[in-house]
């Protein structure tokens, strides 16, 4: 039976994906200075405040001065560059507590003579690829987030005026039963905006500039539905209208909720966290499996325990749609690619100083971009097994 399925983004603004770029960041600049430094590192924002902690164990002399210089060019970045919007990188207030990662997590972790390199901690990762877009995301997260994308790109190069940092999208999808997309049946479009400006002018611009640029024209029909701005006002936005936190848009960062989740979030982590390389890796090779034409999706899994190198397990579904069997793909991931931290690390190259892309509009999907697990290099692999 036919389904309707609805996927949320978030802009560059948001106040959880501002403290995700701190976050990211700040590991990036370490990883530049130290590509075997270890990092979880955290952000809060509430109001003008802004709250940086966890753990960084590293060579480089990180002190509190340069953290939160770098969180100040972030945040400039993010939009937050003028006080109209009460929260600026200028004015803001820093406070810094970093202190150096668990012995004991460590203990578990890093590399000896006599013992690999094993998961930073236990955990659940999912990676999901789906033959809807050239990107194989599914339909709503990647429109959405094209919609964010849009939306901070209208308001940087002054082609709509008078708008915020601040936004959000989502996108609805019309499925049939082979769940294929049919159309989109409803756009919810949220943009902080000038008190000057109005709701009606918000509107217009919206639909000119952002939602007819975006969504393809087959996709809309007479029974699409908009909603922008459906709450009326939106002047109030950023940590001072609501506060933001890292990993709190888990299913933004993955796959708008079509695939599963395992609850692990990405920014301010190095790639020791499986929570992070090991979700990188299954986004990968489901992606061979789909590019390869054997499956129209595929959803892979990947559970790890601390301290250990090698996977407690592989799970392999490809929801009916494949030309062979799930044990067979999975046989073959296992047979052609070596699944431990450091192996993952080595091959997705994720010593790297490379996050701070990764953290606005999704981590998956960028074609453009250099990132690793994006590429289609190995399909080669699964095309043999038709």
């Amino acid at each position: 039976m036919s389904y309707i399925f609805s996927s949320e983004s978030v802009s560059k603004g948001h106040p959880d994906k501002v403290a995700d770029f701190i976050a990211d960041s700040v590991l990036d600049l370490v990883l530049t200075n130290d590509p075997k430094a270890r990092c979880a590192i955290e952000v809060a924002l509430a109001h003008t405040t802004v709250y940086i902690f966890g753990e960084v164990s590293t060579s480089y002399i990180l002190t509190d001065e340069i953290i939160i210089e770098t969180a100040k060019k972030a945040i400039d970045f993010c939009g937050y560059n003028d006080e109209k919007f009460i929260f600026d990188a200028k004015s803001a207030t820093y406070h810094v507590n970093i202190h150096k990662q668990s012995a004991d997590i460590a203990l578990g972790v890093d590399e000896t003579d006599n013992k690999e390199q094993g998961a930073g901690d236990q955990g659940i990762m999912f990676g999901y690829a789906k033959d809807d877009t050239k990107e194989l995301l599914p339909l709503p997260i990647f429109l959405a987030h094209e919609l964010t994308k849009r939306l901070a790109f209208v308001r940087e190069e002054g082609i709509v005026s008078g708008l915020g940092p601040d936004g959000k999208s989502q996108v609805s999808v019309l499925y049939n039963e082979n769940h294929e997309p049919l159309e989109v049946t409803a756009i919810v479009l949220s943009t902080q905006h000038e008190a000057s400006k109005t709701l009606e002018s918000v509107k217009d611009d919206m639909m000119e500039h952002v939602i007819l640029e975006v969504i393809p024209k087959h996709l809309i029909t007479d029974n699409t539905k908009y909603y922008i701005n459906p709450t009326g006002r939106f002047v109030i936005g950023g940590p001072v209208g609501d506060s933001g936190l890292t990993g709190r848009k888990l299913i933004v960062d993955t796959y708008g909720g079509y695939s599963r989740h395992g609850g692990g979030a990405f920014s301010g982590k190095d790639a020791s966290k499986v929570d992070r390389s090991a979700s990188y890796m299954a986004r990968y090779l489901a992606k061979q499996v789909v590019g390869s034409g054997i499956a129209k999706t595929c959803e892979i899994q990947l559970a790890y325990a601390i301290g250990v190198a090698e996977p407690v397990s592989l799970y392999v579904n490809t929801f009916g749609t494949s030309k062979v069997s799930n044990e067979v793909i999975a046989e073959t991931i296992s047979k052609n690619f070596d699944l431990r931290p450091k192996a993952i690390i080595n091959y997705l190259g994720l010593t790297n100083p490379i996050f701070k892309q990764t953290t606005h509009n999704g981590h998956f999907g960028k074609l453009d971009s250099n990132l690793s697990w994006e590429k289609l290099d190995k399909i080669d692999i699964f095309e043999q097994l038709v």
